[in-house]
C-alpha cells in the first residue's frame, strides 16, 4: 500500500489541553523527539498568537531536523482585511517555514453565525489566502474545519469549499472532524465524495469527543486518505485528538503501511513518555501499545499462556513499539505468575524455586495472597515484592535496625511545621537524627536518608517521584486501613514500594523503608 504521511500537531493542538503549557525549550525538545520518531510534519504553533509561539519558529532554525518539516499554522484571512495586509498572514510569513497550514470554514453554520458573512465571501477568503501563500512559494496544507458537520448540513457547499482551496493551489486538503462527533461509518460517504472532487492528496484530522478519533483516522486511510494529523498521547482540546501512539502502530503493524521504519517504531513508547514528562502529566498506564499496562498480565491462566506462546494473550510483541511485558503479582496470581516474575528479578535460575510446585513457590504464593488479604498490593510495587521473595528464601539482610521514630506536626500561628526524629542502628553504630520536612512523610524520608547516607552514599541519588494514599475501607472512617504506594527513582530506573496500616505514618514508613532497602540490596 502507498505510504501515509504523519502530521503531528502536539505542539499546537496538543498544547491546547487543559493543564498543558509547553515552554519554548520544551517545544524544541519535543520536536527533536518527534523527528527521531520519524513523523513527516511537525506543526510548531500559530505565529503571532503569543510571544512564545513566535519565538519557537526563530529558535527551531538552530536545530536542524533529520526528516521532519516544521509547519506554521494559521487561518484564512479575516473578512475585513486584504490578505497582504492581514496581520496574521504577516506573522505566518515571518515564521519563514517552507510549509504553512491554514484552516477555513466548511460548515455553512459557521459561515453565517461565526463569520457573519455570505457563503461566496467565505469562498473568497479561502481563494485569496491559499493563492497568496502559493505566490510566496509556500507548500500549503488546507485544513477544512468542520468538514464532516458541514457535509451533513450542506454537502454541495462543503465540497465547494475544498474545491476552491484545491483550485487556488493547495497542495494537500485535510478533512477535519473538529467537534469530534463523527462515527467511522459516517465519514465514509463524505470522504468518497471528496475523493471524486479532489485530485491532490487528502488527509484527515479527527478529534476524540466520541472516542472515535483513532478509528476514524484508520477508516480514512482505508478509504484513500494519505495524510493523518494527530498528537502524541492524544493530547488536545476537550477530549483530545487522534492519538498517534495508536494510529502509527495500527498503520504499520496491522495495515502494513510503512509510515515510519521498524527502528523508529521501537522508540514509540519512549516518545510517548517523554512528551508526557514535558507536559507534566502522568502517562496513562492503560494506553494501547505504549501504556505501562499494555502488556501486563495478572490472571494466572494468562501468565501461563504467555509463557507458552505470547500470542495467546498479546496481539503484538511489546518490543516492536519499545514496550515490555509485565507480570503482575496479586491474589489472582498462580505459580506461573510467580515463576515468571522471578525470571524478571534475575535471581539464580538454578534455584529450586524455579521448579513449579516446590515448597518455595507454594510458600511465596501463600505469602502474596496473605499480604493482599491484609491490603497490600504488589502490582505497582515490584521492589516490595522482590524483598518479600528474598525474605521467603532467607536471603534478606536488613540494612539497619529501627530503635524508634517520632513525627511531630505543629501549627505555629497558622503555619504548619513537621519534624521527624529517628533512632537506628546501622553497621553496629547507633544514630539519632532530627529532620524537618514539608510534611510528616517528607520529614521521615529526610531523616532516614540522613541516617543512612554515610553508610550507603547511593541514597543521595534517590528521590521520590510519586506518593499515593488509598483508604481501604471507608466505612471504618478515621480508623480505616490505608495503603501507601511510593515510587522512587535514581534518575535512570524507577521502582515501587507499598505499606499498609491503620496509621498513615506507619504505612508510609513501611513503603519508605522498602524503597531504601531495595536500593541498598542492589549494591
Amino acid at each position: 500500500m502507498d505510504n501515509v504521511l504523519i502530521y503531528d500537531t502536539t505542539l499546537r493542538d496538543g498544547a491546547q489541553t487543559e493543564g498543558i503549557s509547553f515552554s519554548v525549550k520544551e517545544k524544541i525538545k519535543i520536536a527533536q523527539m518527534l523527528d527521531h520518531l520519524g513523523v513527516h510534519y511537525i506543526e510548531g504553533g500559530w505565529p503571532g498568537a503569543n510571544q512564545k509561539e513566535t519565538e519557537f519558529f526563530q529558535v527551531i532554525k538552530k536545530y536542524p531536523l533529520k526528516k521532519a518539516k516544521i509547519v506554521a499554522f494559521g487561518s484564512t484571512r479575516r473578512a475585513k482585511h486584504k490578505v497582504e495586509n492581514d496581520p496574521s498572514f504577516l506573522e505566518l510569513l515571518k515564521a519563514e517555514t517552507q510549509i504553512v497550514c491554514i484552516f477555513g470554514k466548511s460548515w455553512d453554520l459557521h459561515v453565517h453565525e461565526a463569520l457573519n458573512i455570505s457563503e461566496n465571501e467565505n469562498l473568497e477568503l479561502i481563494h485569496d489566502s491559499v493563492s497568496y501563500l502559493k505566490s510566496k512559494g509556500k507548500e500549503v496544507i488546507y485544513d477544512a474545519e468542520h468538514f464532516f458537520d458541514g457535509y451533513r448540513s450542506n454537502p454541495d457547499y462543503a465540497l465547494k469549499t475544498i474545491a476552491t482551496a484545491q483550485n487556488s493551489g493547495a497542495d494537500t486538503i485535510v478533512l477535519c472532524d473538529t467537534n469530534g462527533g463523527m462515527l467511522p461509518f459516517e465519514i465514509e460517504e463524505p470522504i468518497k465524495k471528496a475523493l471524486k472532487v479532489i485530485k491532490v492528496p487528502l488527509g484527515i484530522h479527527s478529534h476524540n469527543d466520541s472516542d472515535m478519533a483513532v478509528a476514524n483516522s484508520i477508516m480514512a486511510v482505508k478509504l484513500g486518505c494519505r495524510y493523518i494529523q494527530g498528537t502524541i498521547n492524544g493530547y488536545g482540546e476537550r477530549c483530545g485528538n487522534a492519538d498517534l501512539c495508536a494510529v502509527i502502530p495500527n498503520l504499520k503493524l496491522k495495515m502494513g503501511i510503512n509510515c515510519i521504519s521498524d527502528e523508529q517504531l521501537k522508540s514509540l513508547t519512549e516518545v510517548s513518555r517523554f512528551v508526557a514528562e514535558m507536559a507534566n502529566l502522568i502517562p496513562q498506564p492503560h494506553a494501547p501499545y505504549v501504556g505501562a499496562s499494555s502488556f501486563a498480565h495478572k490472571a494466572g491462566i494468562h501468565v501461563s499462556g504467555v509463557q507458552k506462546n505470547p500470542k495467546t494473550y498479546e496481539h503484538i510483541q511489546p518490543e516492536l513499539v519499545g514496550n515490555e511485558r509485565k507480570i503482575l503479582i496479586s491474589e489472582l496470581a498462580g505459580q506461573s505468575s510467580i515463576l515468571e516474575k522471578l525470571k524478571e528479578l534475575k535471581l539464580d535460575p538454578n534455584e529450586a524455586i524455579f521448579l513449579k510446585d516446590t515448597p518455595q513457590t507454594r510458600k511465596i504464593l501463600a505469602m502474596v495472597k496473605e499480604k493482599e488479604h491484609e491490603g497490600y498490593q504488589f502490582e505497582a510495587a515490584d521492589a516490595s515484592f522482590e524483598l518479600l521473595i528474598k525474605k521467603a528464601l532467607g536471603k534478606y539482610k536488613p540494612a539497619f535496625e529501627l530503635k524508634k521514630f517520632e513525627v511531630i506536626v505543629e501549627n505555629r500561628n497558622g503555619e504548619l511545621s513537621s519534624d521527624a526524629i529517628i533512632k537506628i542502628e546501622v553497621n553496629g553504630q547507633e544514630k539519632y537524627i532530627v529532620a524537618e520536612g514539608d510534611g510528616p512523610v517528607n520529614a521521615l524520608d529526610t531523616a532516614l536518608r540522613k541516617a543512612l547516607e554515610d553508610s550507603y552514599p547511593i541514597l543521595k541519588k534517590i528521590h521520590l517521584t510519586d506518593y499515593k494514599v488509598r483508604v481501604l475501607d471507608a466505612k471504618e472512617g478515621t480508623a480505616a486501613k490505608v495503603r501507601v504506594l511510593i515510587e522512587s527513582t535514581d534518575g535512570k530506573d524507577s521502582w515501587g514500594t507499598v505499606g499498609v496500616s491503620e496509621n498513615i505514618i506507619d504505612a508510609s514508613w513501611q513503603a519508605l523503608v522498602d524503597s531504601v532497602e531495595y536500593v541498598i540490596g542492589l549494591i
